[in-house]
């Protein structure tokens, strides 16, 4: 129990403080030469938070924003995990396919801002683009390592069974790669989260992106740390909830199996 305390309270406390007393330290320094950086400092920020996140007007992005992700997420998912299906179970696909994906991957998303803007006009519809082409890697990936992972046996009892290619992938694929389908799909939470504010500033009049340019036109840079840090928070209890579905997912399995 004490170690628990310790590894999961303690620690993670000793290190927040020392974080915080490193920034302080750091806008201390700062201060010298650039007098407005004591905005940034610990306690003027504390106070943007609280009364940040005890306004209304702040919930109205973060709404906003998780909306987008969930949409692109949505986007990523469908279009990633039969992708990863596809490439795995047929090699003619795979060899025809895998350069271009390996090179569409290695572009950085928010190299199509401009594009995206051209093609699909502003608003919501360029953010959702840019962010299910970031998370579909992720999800398509391990899709494609979770069906290399499967047992051949199941592929060959299924197929001896003259089970159809729909009742395969249903049946057998699907059930048995959930877990590394979790996985990427965590891995997709954290890239589109980082992705999410760059595409914000895109041409959407709402959202924590689009928030952070207003408290940086606003000069309120109290405000835009106090906006950072919660959506460092927002971002730490979405990849926590991905966590949880992982851990939840291989527990019901590890008891299906035990029985």
């Amino acid at each position: 129990m004490k170690k628990v305390l310790r590894d999961r309270i303690l620690l993670p406390l000793v290190g927040l403080v020392v974080a915080i007393i490193l920034w302080s330290f750091g806008v201390s320094l700062l201060e010298e030469q650039t007098p407005i950086a004591a905005m940034f400092a610990p306690w003027p920020t504390a106070n943007a938070f609280v009364d940040l996140v005890t306004g209304a007007d702040i919930w109205l992005h973060v709404y906003l924003s998780l909306k987008r992700v969930v949409i692109g997420l949505a986007f990523a998912f469908v279009i990633g995990v039969p992708l990863g299906i596809l490439v795995a179970t047929s090699k003619v696909f795979a060899n025809s396919s895998t350069p271009l994906f390996q090179l569409l991957r290695m572009v950085s998303p928010l190299s199509w801002m401009p594009l995206a803007v051209m093609v699909l006009g502003v608003g919501d519809a360029p953010v959702y683009f840019l962010l299910a082409f970031a998370a579909v890697w992720p999800v398509m990936l391990n899709t494609i390592a979770g069906v290399m992972h499967l047992d051949p046996n199941w592929l060959m009892l299924a197929k001896s069974l003259s089970a159809t290619r729909t009742e395969l992938v249903l049946r057998v694929i699907l059930p048995g790669i959930t877990a590394h389908i979790l996985t990427g799909v965590r891995l997709a939470i954290g890239i589109i989260w980082i992705v999410l504010v760059p595409a914000e500033m895109l041409g959407v009049s709402a959202g924590l992106g689009y928030f952070i340019l207003d408290t940086r036109d606003r000069l309120a840079y109290s405000e835009l740390m106090a906006a950072i840090i919660l959506i460092g928070m927002l971002g730490y209890f979405l990849d926590y909830a991905a966590r949880f579905a992982h851990a939840r997912w291989s527990h019901v399995k590890e008891r299906e199996f035990g029985r």
